[in-house]
């Protein structure tokens, strides 16, 4: 596949209510950049704490403003990405770049999988450079790190700017075609949201995909048509 093809990341998660929600998973490259912003905000945290416990050590002595300052290091460094996760679901970092962290279910990541999901952080940063991290987010779809797999969390896109445009509406006037086969509801729902999502992948991408069912809408330009007049059928009947 050429690096210019693009690759589906779009989750769709259907709740208890029927409700279906849409999730895009946040890769490495974005992950690091927001990494990057927070540690420049850890050390701006670390200078404040410092000119804090120095100014207690005036008044308490110095071992008192050291013993202050390793414990304010100890809290931030365990629970700086949890205390604002759990808050409003992403660190400054991770605001800036527009990614948060969800369950894998979509719902709001709580108190223990956001502490379970730091503390391997110390992992993933193994054995330097977030090596293994990067390893693992580059081994499963939705790039999820050590510590994102056990504690069943994934970093998303908080926003699907210029994306719900192309989801909520099909890629121009489409033909409407009944599928010559009976199809389950799986299989329906699978035909609709390949025509709701076409418009964000590559044609090579959208044929290398209905080719998985080529015995139903034939392969090539031609089967890509078939498919989302058949999805269009399916969604409009």
């Amino acid at each position: 596949m050429r690096s210019s093809e693009k690759i589906d990341t779009l989750q769709t998660i259907e709740l208890a209510e029927g409700v279906h929600i849409l999730l895009r998973a946040a890769g490495p490259g974005v992950r690091m950049l927001a990494w990057m912003i927070d540690m420049g905000w850890f050390a701006l945290w670390m200078l404040g704490l410092g000119v804090l416990t120095a100014l207690l050590g005036e008044f308490f002595g110095t071992k008192v403003g050291g013993g202050l300052y390793l414990l304010g290091f100890f809290l931030l460094n365990w629970f700086y990405f949890v205390f604002y996760e759990v808050r409003r679901g992403a660190s400054p970092g991770k605001k800036s770049m527009g990614i948060k962290v969800v369950r894998t279910s979509g719902a709001p990541v709580g108190w223990g999988p956001s502490i379970l999901r730091n503390l391997l952080r110390s992992v993933d940063l193994m054995p330097f450079g977030y090596l293994f991290g990067v390893s693992a987010c580059l081994s499963n779809r939705y790039f999820q790190r050590l510590g994102d797999l056990v504690a069943d969390t994934v970093v998303v896109y908080s926003r699907l700017d210029g994306m719900n445009d192309h989801i909520t509406k099909f890629p121009g006037p489409v033909a409407h075609e009944a599928p010559g086969v009976v199809l389950n509801r799986e299989e329906q729902q699978a035909l609709v949201q390949f025509a709701e999502r076409s418009l964000l992948w590559s044609t090579s991408r959208q044929q290398e995909l209905i080719a998985h069912i080529e015995p139903l809408v034939g392969t090539g330009q031609e089967g890509v048509n078939r498919a989302l007049s058949m999805g269009a059928w399916i969604r409009d009947s």
